[in-house]
C-alpha cells in the first residue's frame, strides 16, 4: 500500500513538472519538497518493513 502512495506522489510530481514546463506549475517549491518527501517517506517505510520480514523469517528457519 505504502508503495503505491509513493507511485501516486512521484506520479503528482512529474504531472506538475510537466505542467510547469509548458507554464506556469500547480504547485509551489514547498509542495512539491513535501511530495518527494512522503514518496521517499512512503518507500523507507516499505522496504524497512519488507527487511523487517525477511529477518523475522529467517530466525524462525
Amino acid at each position: 500500500m505504502a508503495l503505491i502512495i509513493a507511485a501516486l506522489l512521484v506520479i503528482v510530481f512529474v504531472a506538475n513538472v510537466i505542467i510547469g514546463s509548458m507554464g506556469d506549475p500547480i504547485l509551489g517549491n514547498v509542495a512539491e519538497m513535501l511530495l518527494l518527501f512522503g514518496a521517499s517517506g512512503c518507500f523507507v517505510y516499505t522496504v524497512l518493513k519488507k527487511e523487517a520480514a525477511e529477518k523475522s523469517q529467517e530466525n524462525q528457519d
